[in-house]
């Protein structure tokens, strides 16, 4: 090796002790997110699964997530095992939230034909369960570990949760692709968001770390794709639609019906006219 290889290599060795955490790796946590899918909904079968025990899928799941957390370890309040067993004694209350989302969707998606189907295939209920699992580990003051695991649903679905928000029963995401929510995002039950919808903040600055930059949505509302609603002082009141399109930067009140006021203008010409065809949206 060139003595410049060597200068580098020596870099990489001093620059191993100086990063604030370490992690564990993604490959294992999303297979442990996987697994865990599997144990709560076992609707799938793999063409060549060899069939487990409940209770050895149980235990190998709680040694999992202890393994997840030894590397982070230093910055945990309680010890790996600790923070693997107070996860696993939630994991009733947070099946049983599961199963009032996939309800909310099979019940009000036209197209979903059961919640076997659910389950399996439909990229909002993959995204809200990982984030209300990441969520219970934030909770536990678990650093990084529910960032990765809301990262690898984002991977899997186009769906951006962070585990910080505070999403409520019955939640419904339609379709999902390109759905953001952020940090400190607080949404109530009954709430139905389409593709494209940003729950996001109106400053990026890092002095706002630690404010509510996130908008609030209340119980029972409906946001319709690609409408971006922005600000920690937002508050979308209870029972509201808010219209595809919208752009809102403002609280509104219950019942409110927001919606963008646009024309669209088609124009036919004949074959002999060399004017060109006019659409305005």
């Amino acid at each position: 090796m060139t003595s410049a290889t060597n200068t580098f290599l020596d870099h990489l060795q001093t620059q191993r002790s100086q990063y604030r955490y370490k992690l564990p790796s993604r490959p294992d946590a999303g297979r442990f997110i996987d697994q865990l899918m599997r144990l709560l909904f076992p609707v799938t079968q793999d063409c060549r699964s060899i069939s487990q025990h409940v209770e050895e899928t149980y235990q190998n799941l709680h040694e999992q997530l202890v393994c997840l957390l030894y590397p982070l370890e230093k910055n945990l309040t309680n010890s790996p095992e600790i923070v693997s067993e107070r996860f696993f004694d939630q994991l009733p209350i947070i099946y049983d939230g599961l199963l009032f989302d996939a309800h909310a969707i099979a019940d009000n998606d036209p197209a979903a034909v059961g919640i076997e189907e659910v389950v399996a295939v439909y990229p909002g209920f993959y995204a809200i369960a990982v984030y209300r699992i990441a969520h219970a580990l934030l909770k536990q003051n678990v650093p990084l570990l529910p960032r990765m695991l809301t990262e690898y649903a984002h991977g899997q679905t186009g769906i951006d949760i962070h585990p910080g928000a505070q999403i409520g029963q019955s939640f419904f995401i339609d379709h999902g692709t390109g759905v953001v929510i952020g940090e400190t995002t607080v949404i109530g039950n009954n709430v139905k968001i389409y593709q494209g919808v940003t729950l996001g903040a109106t400053h990026v600055a890092k002095s706002m770390a630690q404010k509510k930059r996130h908008p609030t949505i209340e119980n029972n509302v409906v946001i319709y794709a690609n409408a971006t609603i922005l600000g920690g002082h937002t508050v979308v009141g209870h029972d509201s639609v808010i219209g595809g399109n919208v752009w809102l930067t403002s609280s509104v009140e219950a019942h409110s019906l927001v919606f963008n006021q646009h024309q669209t203008d088609v124009r036919l010409r004949s074959l002999e006219s060399a004017e060109p065809i006019n659409f305005v949206i």
